[in-house]
């Protein structure tokens, strides 16, 4: 009898710790293939409509926002099948905005496609084409004084991060300004007051959503989507826009108040209530606005701008909620909101309802799981060790091609440089003499040529490291 209890006692054990872990790398990739496998056998021609009401385009923003998330799974994997979708479903599209073709756009929806389209520039800048059409609707926007474009904040993920990566396509500071502008406009000068609330850390989604309108209960009404849209938009910001851009640090303050919030709002369960100002206005589980939400959080610890001690707990339990709670065995996503603007819409959410719209859900899923793939251990190459500190790493000119410099802080005394693909395995490394900048030439260093991609370069000493991630165009 007490061996009985005593292997019950360890197996409560083991289930605790491991509610406290993240899975394996192998395991959260596992789960970012499961979900992503049931899509595509849905949906095995990347250019058919989107019929669900009505008969919509493929390269509509419920897509674009799954290409997102598809696009980091390939840097996982670098999955020739997974490319030539996206690439197949460009190529359809003409590479141009949704609905208007050839002609510009000032529609932040109409632009989401524009992420994947310049990724894919990225990958092989003898495509111009990819990025031709959109790069008009951009300038456009550009050359003009209007600011008040992105009048609701699901805009904000929808086109920002498309201004940040034009900005570093072509090397010119004016996509940031003008990003900086627009966004600037949404968060303090919309009608009056902005919609960001400093007091609550959180959004409102647009202008119906100000005061004096409230719940039922009398709290503020701060959509959890809207805010997740807004989260995942600094986050993809923030992933490459250029150290010494200007407005920076503003974004990384902004997103360091939303992660304190977030933290405290996060269900026992992992997830985040559809309102995230009332708990009991349609409270529950809902998955939309949570991925975001852990791919913000995860990113934000990978990159030396959360602290891990405060924010992984959060991680952790979120994405093991995702996995264990909305995650189907078949690859479906369950307690996903449908396409709407309010907390109330799609409601009642449950584990076997499907939304109108699969793909952003999806999309978010595979955003965050990628994240979350990099913050997971991994026993085989040790790659979240030694520490990791506030990081002052840049790596110039990024995307490279052959010779680039490494800058960091010179009071580190690092004295080792590595290169990882984005499943942690071991490209190539240099020990070096704590020289800053440290000049690098890729193809001496590493002796097997590298395929275009997103790599991990990272300079460290036996007590700290310091990680950027950097495009390579072969």
């Amino acid at each position: 009898m007490k061996k009985t209890h005593f292997s019950i006692l360890l197996l409560l054990v083991a289930m605790v710790l491991q509610a406290q872990n993240l899975p394996t790398k192998q395991q959260v990739l596992d789960q970012m293939k499961l979900a992503n496998n049931y899509f595509l056998a849905k949906w095995p021609d990347p250019t058919t409509n989107i019929v669900t009401n009505k008969s919509r385009p493929s390269n509509l923003w419920t897509r674009g926002t799954y290409y997102e998330g598809l696009m980091q799974l390939y840097y996982l994997t670098q999955d020739a099948a997974l490319l030539k979708y996206a690439v197949d479903w460009g190529t359809y599209h003409k590479w141009q905005p949704t609905y208007v073709g050839a002609v510009a756009t000032r529609i932040a929806d109409n632009q989401c496609c524009g992420q994947t389209f310049c990724e894919l520039y990225q990958l092989d800048p003898t495509k111009t084409e990819r990025i031709a059409t959109m790069q008009v609707s951009i300038d456009a926007m550009v050359n003009s004084t209007k600011v008040n474009d992105w009048w609701w904040i699901d805009a904000i993920h929808m086109a920002m991060p498309v201004f940040t990566k034009f900005g570093v396509i072509k090397n010119d500071s004016k996509y940031f300004e003008k990003m900086y502008d627009l966004f600037n406009y949404t968060r303090s000068q919309a009608k009056g007051v902005g919609l960001y609330n400093a007091n609550d850390s959180l959004w409102y989604r647009d202008s119906v959503y100000l005061p004096p309108n409230k719940t039922t209960n009398g709290l503020p009404i701060y959509w959890s989507r809207g805010n997740g849209w807004v989260f995942a938009a600094l986050t993809r910001t923030l992933d490459v826009l250029p150290a010494t851009a200007p407005h920076r640090a503003d974004y990384v303050t902004m997103f360091r108040q939303m992660a304190r919030k977030l933290i405290r709002i996060q269900r026992t369960d992992g997830f985040w209530n559809p309102n995230l100002g009332d708990p009991n206005d349609y409270g529950g589980k809902e998955t939309s606005g949570t991925v975001f939400f852990t791919y913000g959080l995860a990113w934000g610890i990978n990159n030396n701008l959360l602290d891990s001690a405060t924010f992984y707990p959060a991680v952790v339990k979120a994405w093991n909620g995702l996995v264990k709670d909305a995650l189907h065995t078949t690859g479906a996503l369950g307690y996903v909101q449908s396409a709407g603007s309010k907390p109330a819409d799609g409601q009642p959410l449950s584990y076997d309802k499907m939304p109108d719209f699969e793909d952003f859900g999806l999309g978010g899923f595979l955003l965050a799981g990628s994240e979350v793939y990099q913050l997971s251990k991994t026993v085989s190459t040790g790659f979240n060790s030694p520490s990791t500190v506030n990081s002052k790493l840049q790596v110039t000119p990024n995307p490279i091609r052959n010779d680039f410099e490494v800058n960091f802080d010179s009071s580190e005394r690092y004295n080792l440089l590595e290169i990882h693909d984005l499943r942690g395995k071991l490209i190539a490394k240099q020990e070096f003499e704590n020289t800053n900048p440290l000049k690098v030439n890729i193809k001496s260093l590493v002796k097997t040529p590298l395929t275009s991609g997103t790599y991990l370069i990272t300079v460290s000493n036996h007590l700290h490291k310091e990680t950027v991630k950097i495009i390579y165009k072969n």
